[in-house]
């Protein structure tokens, strides 16, 4: 017979649940490209299509899901909108994977 959790437990668990959807939106090629694209600092749409790729529409469905991630943050100017990371500690994170997974 399975034990029902604590509250702390649950919290842990919601926690993790979080990290793990957040890890998922992370685990794409483009997502990856945007996340080292704005390593500068922010950055217009039409300036990540151009540095990642790929058509306007695709790029504002990978925005929407990492802003909908609390990954990125967004601000528009006039008819612009600036995308940055809402954490830099994501670079760090970023580093390490590059640092274990690809040994170039």
């Amino acid at each position: 017979m399975r034990q029902s959790l604590s509250d702390p437990e649950k919290q842990n668990q919601a926690a993790v649940n979080q990290a793990a959807r957040c890890l998922k939106t992370l685990a794409h090629p483009t997502r990856l490209m945007i996340l080292e694209s704005l390593r500068r600092g922010e950055r217009t749409v039409t300036e990540l299509e151009e540095i990642v790729g790929g058509t306007q529409s695709n790029m504002s469905q990978h925005l929407r899901l990492m802003r909908d991630r609390e990954i990125l943050s967004a601000r528009k100017v006039g008819n612009q909108v600036y995308y940055s990371v809402s954490d830099p500690r994501l670079f760090e994170i970023q580093d390490a994977v590059r640092a274990i997974f690809c040994k170039v």
